[in-house]
């Protein structure tokens, strides 16, 4: 046998067993064997490291100086091993770091108000949240678990559904006492309206017209990198923002923004998932954690 071959942690789980149990044959039936196999395991065992382990002269087992020293070695790696497999088992407490990627407005007005549950749940876990609309690299940035929109283009991630939301087109009473209510997707167009800078998997505003749902292609006069940038503009009068329903209900409950041309609005949603990266094992028990709290608590 080489020694790649030798299951060191294996022999040590007899040796320790035997001693603990006061013989083979106890041994032998806590580890499913056979007394002759614990035995030769033994004998096996103090032929590779040269020494006498146990002394088979009396019928209670007696072990060496040697025997000792290895015993109580034995004990302290298995121990060892035994904790390191709880610490990366996917059964193992909640613990670690956990490093999250969302969109500001995502992260704001959903995640924000669940982290203060999510730690009393799992104390031992610590947050690292990072805001930004564009889609990020899992790797490149670190991330344990992204939560974005829109189909996965990687096939190395796995996603988990979070909810759907719909869109909601958006001013502020000052901003329509100057400017006056758009009534149509043409009166749309004579306004101010806000945008993203960056592109995106649908261009243009969808509305209703004559029962068919239509892209209004869309200039905008103002462009921002994330959507609460976008809501905070709308919020000041800057402009008309098309943005997701959840992130301005609180404001439209308020009297903050007023919803547009709702008659028009075609119904069209967008689906939130937590993404995270899929390598075939079971994950850490703090992403697993993370993902069930989630999947149980965001109502968008």
């Amino acid at each position: 046998m080489s020694r790649q071959d030798i299951n060191r942690s294996g022999e040590m789980d007899v040796f320790v067993r035997a001693v603990e149990l006061g013989g083979f044959t106890a041994a032998a039936r806590a580890c499913h064997m056979t007394p002759s196999a614990v035995s030769k395991l033994v004998t096996r065992l103090e032929a590779r490291l040269g020494a006498r382990l146990i002394n088979r002269s009396t019928r209670k087992l007696q072990l060496t100086p040697e025997g000792c020293a290895f015993y109580e070695r034995s004990v302290k790696i298995l121990a060892d091993i035994a904790e390191a497999e709880r610490y990366a088992s996917a059964g193992e407490k909640a613990s670690g770091p956990i490093r999250i990627n969302t969109s500001a407005s995502f992260g704001n007005h959903v995640l924000a108000p669940l982290v203060a549950d999510f730690l009393a749940r799992h104390p031992a876990v610590t947050l690292d949240i990072s805001h930004t609309d564009k889609v990020v690299d899992l790797l490149d940035d670190r991330a344990d678990v992204a939560i974005r929109t829109g189909p996965l283009k990687n096939s190395s991630l796995i996603a988990r559904k979070l909810g759907t939301t719909g869109t909601t087109i958006v001013a502020s009473p000052a901003y329509l006492a100057r400017h006056g209510e758009p009534r149509s997707a043409a009166e749309l167009l004579a306004h101010r309206l806000i945008g993203f800078s960056y592109i995106r998997s649908t261009e243009g505003w969808l509305l209703r017209q004559d029962g068919e749902t239509i892209t209004v292609p869309v200039t905008p006069g103002i462009q921002v990198g994330d959507g609460e940038a976008m809501r905070h503009m709308a919020l000041s009068g800057a402009g008309l923002a098309r943005l997701a329903t959840f992130t301005v209900r609180a404001d439209i409950e308020a009297g903050r923004l007023v919803p547009l041309l709702e008659a028009e609005n075609p119904g069209d949603t967008e689906d939130f998932y937590a993404v995270y990266i899929g390598q075939g094992g079971p994950l850490p028990a703090r992403i697993r954690a993370l993902l069930d709290f989630l999947a149980e608590r965001v109502r968008l």
